[in-house]
């Protein structure tokens, strides 16, 4: 540990932070707080997932699907096609975790062994009830696959429409997710984004590393995600850790007493804050700079809705008070700001919205709105850092002419523009 915690750990002081410092320390532990010294390579991928702990999977396709979008916002321009060849090469896997999310294999038997803890989640029930109507077709959808090898929903070929209920989904893709949900499938690879299935035991038998066997003991894993979630959300109270994998019941604070009395974790307290927060151990120099005041935040970029940083809404309008909801699943008449508006990330900041889309075959990246949050200033630093996020994520998707159609304040949009065409 770092000279501050150690000596604060001997004289059973506590350390206290600033709000902007708990931030930080968050950020920096997210991978966020500022831009990479290198290009991104393939290795960087498994070990974004591994230091985020998981990462959520969604379909949404206007900017990036999600989970490109989070590597991105770390990573800067990168090759899509290292997240689908890292889970074909066994270094990250497909579960349930916070959602359906990819995590890293090593860790993949602690989401296995969860048992008590996901079959409350309603993927789960959803697919009990599935098995339970379709028993005998998805006995039989399960021995294909044995005979045959891996398989994705569109190698089952019918003729009748799709059910109305889990997406429009045909009974063989319910019963592939269910299965999927339940454990006995998992995802060997994906083609084009689309699933490819095959028995568990044959995924995890080509892992560099396959899982143990056997099932751990509840309390072991529990306490495991605790301690994970703390490390991957560098800082946190009590009552956020739950969230971050799902956890049930709750976490309290006296939940962790023994994680503080055996080191695990370090007890501070936050300006602002009437809750205690926690740290975990291995950010001991972070919490160091952090208590110094020494931590800069540097980078501009987009979030996706489905981020760390934000698909908590609570945390994130504790943290940096900064209220998001994400408006796809709104009625367009009610949406205040757009389908699938990406955070903006400004140094440290939470510092506004941006609703775009990119049009891939045209070459053209679509900004509908920028929305500031109130009093955010049109300092110069800001325009210039949110072009420079507006340029790269551009660049990235191989859409190189911008436009931004609209902005709050009006002035933002044509500033942008001038910064872009400079």
């Amino acid at each position: 540990m770092s000279s501050r915690v150690t000596d604060a750990a001997s004289t059973g002081d506590v350390l206290r932070l600033s709000s902007r410092s708990a931030q930080l320390m968050h950020l920096a532990a997210q991978g966020l707080l500022k831009r990479g010294t290198r290009k991104a390579r393939k290795p960087d991928v498994a070990t974004i997932i591994a230091r985020m702990g998981l990462l959520q999977i969604d379909t949404i396709n206007v900017v990036a699907r999600s989970p490109y979008m989070v590597l991105f916002s770390r990573l800067g321009g990168y090759r899509n096609e290292w997240l689908d060849e890292t889970l074909a090469e066994g270094l990250i896997a497909e579960c349930w975790a916070h959602e359906a999310c990819f995590v890293p294999s090593g860790q993949f038997h602690y989401h296995r062994d969860y048992r008590s803890g996901r079959a409350g989640h309603w993927a789960h029930k959803s697919a009990e009830r599935t098995h339970a109507e379709a028993r005998t077709d998805m006995d039989a959808l399960l021995e294909r696959i044995r005979r045959e090898g891996p398989l994705r929903a569109a190698d089952f070929e019918r003729d009748a429409p799709a059910s109305k209920g889990w997406w429009g989904w045909k009974p063989e893709k319910r019963w592939l997710e269910a299965w999927f949900a339940l454990g006995r499938l998992m995802v060997a690879r994906r083609e084009r984004f689309q699933r490819v299935y095959d028995l568990a035991e044959r995924v995890t038998a080509h892992w560099p590393e396959p899982p143990p066997p056997g099932t751990q003991d509840e309390a072991a894993v529990r306490r495991y995600f605790i301690i994970e979630s703390m490390r991957a959300l560098g800082i946190a109270k009590a009552r956020w850790i739950a969230d971050y994998f799902r956890l049930r019941p709750r976490v309290t604070d006296e939940e962790l007493v023994p994680m503080l009395a055996d080191g695990s974790l370090i007890r501070i307290a936050v300006d602002g804050w009437d809750e205690p927060a926690y740290v975990h151990r291995s950010h001991a120099s972070l919490l160091d700079e952090a208590v110094r005041g020494s931590l800069r935040a540097t980078r501009t970029t987009l979030l996706s809705p489905f981020d760390p940083v934000v698909w908590d809404r609570a945390r994130a309008m504790d943290l940096f008070g900064f209220e998001y909801t994400i408006e796809c699943y709104t009625p367009a008449p009610k949406r205040k700001y757009g389908y699938y508006v990406l955070p903006i990330l400004h140094r440290g900041r939470l510092v506004g919205r941006l609703d775009a889309k990119a049009h891939r075959q045209g070459g053209l990246f679509q900004v509908l709105g920028i929305w500031l949050e109130p009093g955010e200033a049109l300092s110069p630093v800001l325009v210039e850092g949110l072009a420079l996020a507006i340029d790269e994520c551009a660049a990235w998707h191989g859409t190189p002419r911008v436009v931004v159609e609209r902005s709050q304040p009006r002035g933002l949009a044509s500033l942008i523009g001038k910064a872009l065409s400079g």
